[in-house]
């Protein structure tokens, strides 16, 4: 029997209030307005923490395969170089825009000091189709970007990562452009890259390992039994399939996973490696046969005792919070819960492990590559996942106990931890003038 739904009724609220509590960049601003008066920090303080060191516009020329010139727009904002260098991704997507980018990087500011790796945050973008674009097209807007940013990105000033629409193939055309300008290989200039020009072990699996130890955490805390809990996981890509990948081979009760198209339960726990299989031949997690389709509409409401949102941002807002059934909240995504969802969690005491604590193993595992990078010698998986769950358990410690101390929300004192040392660097280093 597939596990009961919640019931569906819900707030109301007005179309352009819903639009504004969708807007993630209004959540990110309310989440640090709440951290800093938490922190009370003075105006000009909060003035330095909020703008950007640095917002690049460039401008792409690219011929296309048909012989066209076409004229592409891209961005990076590097919002913090405080604490290191600039970390953050470049993503290649029709709706990128500069408002989208800024927030991103700040958000890659709080998620590197939340693990208390020496990074500010940075985030980049090219607005165009990748759908539509031939692999020699991507290229060469890649290199053509590369070149123009050339003077502003490189392991000691920013380092780029794949984010929506890169990956490893973006990253190596990155690495190539930039050690052609400077007449020699320089492997740390970006992270995500393949193993064989300077990548790094268990890069791939980070983000999903990065929450089945904040998971295991946060099970241990609330004294649950990771046998017996029931875990649901919404997304099945690389962090929510490696999420689930990775906790059923520790012995968890993966008993739903929800994708975009469909939704799939098994009481008893889900063969997540036959399910993989059955995706990969049929192209959809529906109609496999060791489990049962669930209405797509409720089964992010079914009763459990992890929830693990890993799909996309928005997917928990006033309108529904109230109906999860879940004691704990783990946020693989970016921006799964609005800021205005916030207050209806803490009602139902669900315990939240925040985004920029969550989903920090990618970045974790990006630093290891830089590092390794920077040294020339690269460690096996072992020590890779080793080191990850050292600074992961860390913080995840570190954010609790200081939500405890200060009597507020783990999501409120991942905030808070982050602009107390992103300030503190910022007090210790002065203002150069």
């Amino acid at each position: 029997m597939i596990a009961e739904a919640a019931p569906s009724s819900s707030p109301v609220a007005s179309e352009a209030d819903l639009a504004l509590e969708l807007n993630p960049w209004v959540a990110a601003e309310t989440r640090f307005n709440q951290a800093a008066k938490a922190l009370k920090l003075d105006e000009g303080m909060q003035k330095v923490l909020r703008t950007p060191t640095r917002e690049l516009t460039v401008y792409i020329p690219v011929v296309l395969d048909d012989g066209r010139i076409e004229v592409f727009t891209g961005y990076r904002v590097q919002h913090s170089i405080a604490r290191g260098p600039a970390k953050g991704g470049i993503r290649f997507a029709k709706d990128v825009s500069l408002d989208e980018v800024r927030a991103l990087a700040a958000w890659m500011t709080w998620k590197c000091a939340v693990v208390n790796i020496p990074y500010g945050g940075g985030k980049g973008g090219v607005i165009c189709e990748p759908d539509i674009l031939s692999p020699s097209e991507l290229e060469r807007i890649t290199r053509r970007y590369t070149a123009e940013l050339i003077d502003f990105i490189g392991p000691e000033l920013d380092i780029p990562a794949p984010d929506m629409n890169t990956n490893e193939q973006t990253m190596a055309w990155i690495m190539d452009t930039y050690s052609m300008h400077k007449r020699h290989a320089t492997t740390a200039v970006v992270t995500g890259k393949p193993l064989a020009i300077g990548g790094s072990r268990g890069r791939t699996e980070a983000t999903g390992r990065g929450c089945l130890i904040v998971t295991r955490e946060a099970m241990k805390r609330l004294d649950m039994d990771p046998a017996t809990a029931r875990i649901v996981i919404q997304g099945f890509g690389n962090v929510g399939g490696m999420a689930a990948k990775l906790m059923k081979r520790e012995g968890y009760k993966i008993v739903s996973i929800i994708e975009w198209d469909a939704a799939v339960y098994n009481k008893n726990g889900l063969d997540i490696e036959g399910l993989m299989k059955h995706r990969k031949d049929t192209g959809s997690i529906a109609g496999f046969a060791e489990a049962e389709d669930m209405d797509l509409n409720e089964a992010l409401y079914q009763e459990c005792e992890v929830l693990v949102p890993a799909a996309k941002e928005n997917v928990i807002t006033s309108q529904n919070a109230h109906k999860l059934r879940t004691r704990v909240l783990c946020e693989g995504a970016n921006g799964p819960t609005t800021a205005a969802a916030d207050p209806v969690l803490r009602d139902q005491n669900v315990f939240v492990i925040p985004d920029i604590l969550a989903n920090a193993g990618g970045v974790t595992v990006s630093y290891f590559e830089w590092v390794q990078d920077r040294q020339g010698y690269f460690w096996n998986e072992n020590e890779v996942n080793n080191r990850l769950q050292e600074i992961m358990v860390s913080s995840f410690q570190d954010v609790v106990s200081y939500g405890q101390s200060k009597k507020v929300d783990n999501r409120t004192a991942a905030y808070m931890l982050a602009l107390e040392r992103v300030a503190h660097a910022i007090k210790l280093r002065g203002l150069y003038a």
